[in-house]
C-alpha cells in the first residue's frame, strides 16, 4: 500500500509502545537529533493527528514499515506491516476494531 506523504507531517521518535494498532510512537525528538542515533522511528501524521505511516530506521535502512487507513470513527480500517525480511502482513478491521481478515505473504 502506498501512502502519499506530501500532505502529512513527518516527526521523529525514539521508540514505540503497544501491541494494538496503530503503534503509539514515544519520545519525540527533533530532526537534528538523528545524527546521534543509530535507530529511530519516523511517523507521518494526517491533519487529525492520526499516524498513517511508521518506519523504523536502523543505520539508515528501513527495517519495519506500518501503513494505516482509518474508518470515519477513527479506528484502524486497514494495516499493512512490512518487515525487512520481505514479509508483508495485510490486516482489515471492522468499525468496532475487530480483525476481519489477515494475510501474510513472503517474497
Amino acid at each position: 500500500m502506498t501512502t502519499d506523504t506530501d500532505s502529512l507531517a513527518l516527526r521523529y521518535f525514539v521508540t514505540y509502545t503497544g501491541v494494538k494498532l496503530p503503534l503509539k510512537l514515544l519520545d519525540e525528538m527533533p530532526e537534528t537529533a538523528l545524527n546521534n542515533r543509530n535507530t529511530y522511528f519516523r511517523g507521518w501524521f494526517d491533519a487529525d493527528e492520526r499516524v498513517v505511516k511508521i518506519e523504523k530506521a536502523v543505520y539508515g535502512a528501513v527495517e519495519l514499515r506500518h501503513t494505516y487507513r482509518y474508518h470515519p470513527n477513527g479506528r484502524v480500517a486497514h494495516a499493512v506491516i512490512e518487515l525487512a525480511d520481505d514479509q508483508t502482513t495485510t490486516m482489515t478491521f471492522d468499525e468496532e476494531g475487530t480483525l476481519t481478515s489477515s494475510e501474510t505473504v513472503e517474497f
